[in-house]
């Protein structure tokens, strides 16, 4: 969720540090882990709150812009619940990774 309002790169440098615990368990795969927090902190890049999402709506003509607003909101927000669950079901719970 934080990675819709924040920058992708910094939540990266945060989350995977918090990610070391669940590592040094061994029971989840380093590059599972770390591959569904990168997918998972980026794909919502495209929310209006953040940077690509923001100068998309600021580009859109202004008889569209709270249509394109509502619609990257809509996007951000279901996958940002999506993305984490899909991420985390393909690359982590396998245990291949």
């Amino acid at each position: 969720m934080v990675s819709a309002f924040a920058s992708t790169t910094g939540m990266l440098g945060a989350l995977i540090p918090l990610a070391v615990p669940f590592l040094l368990t061994g029971q989840v795969g380093a590059v599972g882990l770390i591959t569904a927090l990168a997918i998972s902190a980026s794909v919502v890049d495209a929310s209006p709150f953040s940077t690509s999402g923001a100068l998309v709506t600021a580009n859109t003509p202004a008889d569209q812009r709270d249509l394109v607003f509502r619609r990257l909101m809509t996007w951000g927000l279901g996958i940002a619940l999506a993305g984490p669950l899909v991420t985390w079901c393909l690359f982590v719970v396998p245990g291949s990774l």
